[in-house]
């Protein structure tokens, strides 16, 4: 699929790879969510992390023709957003981590404007990952990576998530990569599907063809 100019902003990988990830390619457009899934230890987590200019790889990643290379690491990650699996926490208060974040998130999520005063310490790892994904949006990106954002929690708050993923990713509209193996959640999100293995990324549906 490629991208019109209508749905800008556009997401390209082009033969991005490392010593533990074969070499990717797939093109991204703002309002599209695609969902990759496969084997433990195939470099899912690593194909992220090289889309957000963390780790080293080779090949190209641009956003709206412009090459990553040119584009200021800390300006990259805000039109970039990686959520990983295991959010890092480094203040006492959750306030301490984030400026003042949207009552209407929140409150989708189940949280109210009070948690900003919360203790970390009393978070659950639950309520930790939902929060670690209000903290990415905050930076508003054009493109969300997603590495099992939904894992931890349980399946009111998943349904939660995936509603405010969704919203977002339309109402922007913005793109998502999204990390997930499990096959019922694909199908509720995704617009393509994709599976990677140590042979690289395969199309694995047909959906909205």
């Amino acid at each position: 699929m490629e991208c019109s100019e209508n749905n800008a902003p556009c997401l390209r990988v082009e033969d991005v790879g490392n010593d533990w990830l074969s070499s990717v390619s797939f093109e991204l457009c703002a309002g599209e969510c695609i969902v990759i899934n496969g084997p433990s230890g195939v470099g899912k987590s690593i194909l992220l992390r090289a889309i957000a200019d963390l780790d080293k790889h080779t090949g190209k990643v641009s956003l709206d023709n412009q090459v990553c290379e040119i584009i200021p690491a800390i300006q990259w990650r805000k039109q970039v957003g990686l959520l990983v699996a295991d959010s890092a926490w480094w203040g006492e208060r959750v306030g301490e981590h984030m400026p003042e974040l949207e009552p209407e998130q929140l409150a989708v999520l189940g949280f109210d404007e009070g948690v900003m005063d919360w203790s970390v310490d009393r978070l659950s790892t639950g309520e930790k990952q939902r929060l670690a994904l209000l903290r990415v949006l905050v930076n508003k990106p054009k493109i969300l990576l997603l590495d099992e954002p939904t894992a931890n929690l349980d399946p009111g708050s998943v349904a939660k998530v995936e509603e405010l993923l969704l919203e977002y990713c339309r109402s922007r509209p913005a793109g998502l990569v999204w990390v997930s193996h499990d096959p019922d959640q694909a199908g509720r999100v995704a617009d393509r599907t994709y599976r990677l293995d140590r042979d690289g990324l395969k199309r694995a549906d047909n959906k909205h063809d």
